[in-house]
């Protein structure tokens, strides 16, 4: 089931850019970080979870890109929106070949699983 997103069609023509345009430049940056690297984690200083993902990606020598925006004083609107964009409501947020596989446990298990290492093999399509 696909999650539900306000359709375009029910903003107020009035409302409809600054809907589009609210905190882009954060997922812009995202967005390039994906394009350019196969790994890439987004997290938050003073959060413990982005650590965690890095330091399992250090452990398995897999290269990656570490975006960190804010902690939990600031930056929280900027944040929002990569949370809205994704869909994802924890940081960190972690990417793999442009595709969003969980947070820190969620990478780690793909790790244990090795399905990290199938998923990184795989050609894109």
């Amino acid at each position: 089931m696909p999650r539900p997103i306000l359709d375009e069609t029910h903003l107020h023509p009035a409302i409809r850019s600054k809907v589009a345009g609210h905190q882009q430049a954060i997922v812009q940056e995202v967005m390039a970080a994906l394009k350019d690297n196969e790994v890439v984690v987004v997290g938050m200083g003073w959060n413990p979870f982005p650590k965690q993902a890095c330091k399992a990606l250090d452990q398995v020598r897999q290269p990656y890109k570490y975006l960190e925006y804010g902690n939990y004083l600031n930056t929280w609107r900027a944040r929002n929106a990569l949370k809205m964009w994704t869909g994802w409501p924890t940081f960190p947020m972690v990417f793999v070949k442009g595709v969003l596989v969980g947070g820190a446990s969620e990478l780690k298990a793909l790790i244990a699983s090795g399905e990290l290492k199938e998923l990184l093999v795989q050609t894109d399509t």
